[in-house]
């Protein structure tokens, strides 16, 4: 049975952004990360490293947020200096907009961080006593 350190030393690390916003393995860059759109399967089939430990937490709804809502607000406001449309012109473009990109950007930003997180070899701060 090999150890972990000998597992690593088998595969060129990839680079993690284009490895994260595809949804491949953080390790390999052959399996899939997600078996669903944002639930992650629980190991690579291609590696076998286990995903079990990579929480990205709030970080993909946080910058999604951040994201969305400049692109948004800046559009609101082109469009009102500019053509002055009924409010509910507002609402259905922002709507549409707020959701759309919010669906398209939060898979590949999630599997971005978790990729950054196993290429930094990020875990949970503890305390040294």
């Amino acid at each position: 049975m090999e150890d972990a350190v000998t597992v690593e030393r088998k595969y060129d690390p990839p680079a993690p952004i284009p490895t994260g916003l595809g949804g491949r393995c953080p390790r390999c860059g052959e399996g899939h990360l997600f078996k669903g759109y944002l639930s992650l399967r629980p190991s690579c089939e291609a590696c076998g490293l286990d995903y079990s430990s990579f929480d990205a937490a709030d970080g993909p709804a946080f910058f999604v947020m951040s994201i969305v809502g400049v692109v948004v607000v800046g559009l609101a406001l082109w469009m009102e200096i500019t053509y002055e449309p009924p409010i509910w012109v507002h609402a259905l473009v922002a709507g549409s907009l707020s959701i759309g990109l919010s669906l398209a950007l939060v898979r590949p930003l999630k599997g971005l961080l978790i990729a950054l997180q196993y290429s930094n070899k990020a875990e949970q701060g503890r305390f040294e006593q």
